[in-house]
């Protein structure tokens, strides 16, 4: 039935005030308000329509996302949008294309690493998407190891120029989005070469394509790689290879803000510090940990919505079926998603204030603190995002078979986010970085470096290895400082142990070759009790709105201890808790899902998206599913007729043949 809310009779089960957490979720009032808008505003455009894009063919679906994005441009000029505006409508579209590749990553690049000269010369253009941008670092052969990558530029002392060249297949240009078809311009990453010597990477700004024709300029070989994951998902991105046969470009197109190249071919560094680069690479980790709390939100907003529509098995006497979000089984996958959705958010609230904080040292030439955010992002980054794909899946599944269904949006969800598990780092190479920075750590305890931020728990050791949890009852693990200390002392105890199995090596780096499984489990602790430490951090402040805080606290316990049962190995060997007191964990875990099971629907709806951002039939707000299902269902291009195309080719001599042939 039309206009009728299905899910009323969840949403007044909510102890809390629903308006208060949206703000909570959302980081302020304004970041509240600013997102409403702009996603209704969105959702309210019909060339915005993204209903039907899994169905189009490659060269359609590119088609309209061309026309979506200068459609995008054109709204955001007409409403005089600003900068925070207009990224959340970029945002709101929810279909990749080359504008998040100009903005996300070719103009923060020349603001960067460009000299000022440079980015009045760049900027204005690329603001007015006078030239279109991309980001050229990743080749055939190299992808994280950027040290490794092939492409040179060669300094021309006799004109003043460098030689942008490809001397193999591998050195090929190969991912950057909006380079297949699109970009005019690219940052291009390549090995620098004055005199035959070997300068390493840098970035040079190189022109592509024609402005007045649009084609490629001479020299310059280049196209889209192909198909990718899902049928709609990421294929509405061109994603490009690019290839240079010797081609010029002038000198002050090197990225020169840190170091530069004179006429006379000298390399020279600027006296900008070189670890400046860095603060951009917390920026561009910190927005990825905050999109993983988004994608996971999307899809856990569907499988909370569609497990209180969804009935199955109970009845009795012709009573309603049960709810599946009433079996345990469901509670105990779904529930600790919820809540690590919000613990990604918080997470990447404190990234940012992280950000600021790293710059204005950077700022102020202090860099004390920069390996430890470098260290502590790497990692945030890769759990957020491995959590976060792996959990878009397991709501599909616990969709059950409508889940499998393009119209879910779950497909399309888990194929469009899966990226970012490699992409701005690999994740496994990225915890290998978090326990390298853990081993240094270690090694220096003894000479008197302090472990600062949040490896400072490294600094009591001594207490850590010493620590035997006095759980006694379940409702013990509620306290904030039992799971921070639990948490600590199994990290500290795993990081210790691989430190003492790799100084039996007499070469480090076979140690480290030969532990690498070992040492991303040490990782990966480290980066949960961050994430955890955040959370509890959060928690103290002051929290406004009937009831929100004791949801928090709510899930913030399920989050710690369903990492603490998930990982009950690591515990119960490092001998940080007795197998009673994991026993405990558990029963207290069951406690607090039945606690979220009322709140489930509210604590979805806190996250605000509309029904054009979440793009499912499951997840409605209204909870009409099924009528919705059925309707859907005619739309697709094979009903359009009775009898398919090829039927009366390939079947139906085929039926006849059997019909002849039968013996009946």
């Amino acid at each position: 039935m039309e206009g009728v809310d299905h899910l009323a009779d969840e949403r007044n089960k909510a102890q809390f005030d629903v308006s208060d957490m949206k703000i909570v979720w959302a980081g302020s009032r304004h970041a509240y308000e600013l997102s409403d808008r702009i996603s209704r505003l969105v959702a309210s455009d019909p060339v915005f329509k993204k209903d039907n894009v899994s169905t189009l063919g490659r060269k359609e679906l590119f088609k309209n996302t061309l026309k979506k994005a200068a459609h995008a441009w054109k709204r955001i000029n007409e409403l005089g949008l600003n900068e925070e505006e207009a990224l959340k409508l970029r945002t709101f579209m929810d279909q990749p294309s080359f504008t998040d590749l100009h903005w996300g990553m070719f103009v923060p690049a020349i603001k960067g690493q460009g000299t000022d000269e440079q980015q009045q010369q760049w900027l204005p253009l690329a603001n007015k998407m006078q030239i279109i941008g991309c980001y050229a670092q990743t080749e055939l052969g190299h992808g994280s190891n950027v040290q490794g990558l092939e492409t040179t530029a060669t300094f021309d002392h006799k004109t003043d120029e460098f030689v942008l060249n490809s001397p193999t297949l591998t050195s090929s240009k190969w991912w950057p989005g909006g380079l297949g078809k699109i970009s005019t311009h690219a940052v291009v990453y390549a090995r620098l070469i004055i005199d035959d010597k070997d300068y390493g990477v840098h970035g040079f700004i190189a022109q592509l394509r024609s402005l007045n024709d649009h084609l490629p300029l001479p020299g310059i070989t280049i196209g889209d790689i192909g198909m990718k994951f899902g049928s709609a998902a990421y294929n509405s991105m061109d994603n490009g290879v690019l290839r240079f046969d010797h081609v010029r470009i002038p000198r002050n197109q090197m990225l020169m803000r840190v170091s530069q190249v004179t006429r006379e071919g000298k390399y020279v560094h600027s006296s900008v510090p070189r670890q400046l680069v860095y603060g951009t690479m917390v920026y561009v980790r910190q927005i990825i940990v905050f999109d993983a709390s988004v994608a996971l939100s999307r899809a856990v907003c569907i499988a909370t919505r569609y497990s209180a529509v969804r009935r199955q098995f109970g009845s009795q006497n012709g009573s309603h079926e049960t709810q599946v979000i009433d079996y345990k089984t469901q509670q105990a996958r779904l529930f600790p998603l919820l809540a690590s959705a919000y613990a990604f958010r918080f997470a990447g609230e404190w990234l940012k204030w992280l950000y600021t904080d790293v710059t204005e040292r950077l700022q102020a030439k202090d860099f004390s603190t920069l390996p430890e955010a470098h260290a502590c992002t790497a990692g945030l980054k890769s759990l957020t995002t491995s959590v976060a794909a792996d959990g878009i899946e397991e709501c599909r599944k616990l969709c059950g078979g409508h889940g499998y269904l393009s119209s879910s949006g779950l497909p399309e969800l888990f194929a469009v986010y899966i990226p970012a598990c490699t992409y701005e780092g690999d994740n496994v190479v990225l915890l290998l970085q978090v326990a390298r920075y853990l081993m240094k750590a270690i090694s220096q305890l003894n000479s008197g470096n302090k472990p600062v931020g949040t490896t400072a728990y490294l600094g009591r050791k001594e207490q850590l290895m010493q620590y035997r949890s006095d759980v006694v009852r379940a409702e013990d693990w509620l306290k904030p400082s039992v799971v921070v200390e639990a948490f600590e002392a199994r990290a500290a105890r795993m990081s210790l142990a691989c430190a003492q199995n790799l100084s039996k090596f007499s070469n480090p780096e076979d140690g480290f070759q030969e532990l690498a499984a070992d040492l991303i489990e040490a990782a990966t602790a480290h980066c949960q009790l961050i994430v955890v430490s955040k959370f509890i951090e959060k928690l103290q402040q002051d929290i406004p709105g009937n009831g929100v805080k004791q949801q928090l606290q709510v899930l913030c316990s399920i989050y710690a201890l369903f990492l603490l049962h998930k990982h009950i190995g690591d515990f119960l060997t490092t001998g940080c808790i007795t197998p009673k007191q994991g026993s405990l964990a558990n029963e207290q875990l069951r406690s607090l899902y039945s606690q979220v099971r009322p709140n489930a629907i509210a604590l979805v709806d806190a996250f605000n998206h509309t029904d054009h951002y979440l793009g499912s039939i499951l997840g409605r707000y209204d909870g009409n599913v099924y009528p919705k299902l059925y309707e859907e269902a005619w739309k697709d291009p094979l009903n359009d007729t009775v009898i398919p195309d090829g039927f009366h080719e390939y079947v139906e001599p085929l039926l006849k043949q059997q019909l002849r042939n039968a013996r009946l």
